[in-house]
């Protein structure tokens, strides 16, 4: 009996996008969105357009670009929890044929949007945004930046405080003599 498959794989989420039908329940997932969206009777085709580009933009850019980690237990000593999953996939390869997939599909969505809108400016600049929103963090000389700041960790165990002007590493011990914790501050050595 074959239950279920196995895999070799140290963290999942550098494959996920490589497994079996995933490209078209993905694919499905969007006409299941912009079929609920029309089934909406106030929405006008154009309108239709624009919030399935923004729902699925937005929600991609979370999935794909803010949320860090894995949901496993990983053997990499916490590599992965200071990634997000775009940078994950395929084990950080750039131009895999998941990651073109990825990146090809906000624009062909952006495509379509822009020509049943009929190029209305303001849907088109809308749709721009959205577009630009996506794409730019896919791009390889991103891979680990943080722009401004957004979604870089404020303090990380061990290592020394980011922004702080004299590095000063901040490391916790536990006091033998009564269980508490206490800290202890450290000059990094220049």
């Amino acid at each position: 009996m074959n239950v279920g498959t196995a895999h070799s794989e140290v963290n999942p989420n550098t494959r996920v996008m490589n497994s079996r039908g995933i490209w078209l329940s993905y694919i499905l997932g969007i006409g299941l969105l912009h079929v609920i969206l029309l089934s909406i009777p106030f929405f006008s085709v154009p309108v239709v357009w624009t919030l399935t580009n923004l729902i699925h933009n937005m929600s991609m850019y979370i999935f794909l670009h803010t949320v860090k980690g894995t949901p496993f237990e990983t053997p990499d000593q916490g590599k992965a929890r200071l990634l997000t999953h775009w940078e994950q996939m395929d084990y950080g390869v750039q131009f895999t044929a998941s990651r073109k997939f990825l990146t090809i599909t906000p624009i062909v969505l952006y495509f379509l949007t822009s020509f049943y809108t009929k190029y209305d400016r303001l849907h088109f600049i809308i749709n721009t945004i959205s577009l630009m929103s996506v794409l730019i963090p896919k791009l390889p000389q991103l891979h680990g930046v943080r722009i401004f700041g957004i979604n870089k960790l404020s303090f990380d165990e061990g290592r020394p405080q980011e922004g702080s002007p004299t590095g000063t590493i901040i490391v916790r011990n536990k006091n033998q003599s009564n269980g508490t914790t206490g800290k202890k501050l450290l000059k990094q050595e220049q």
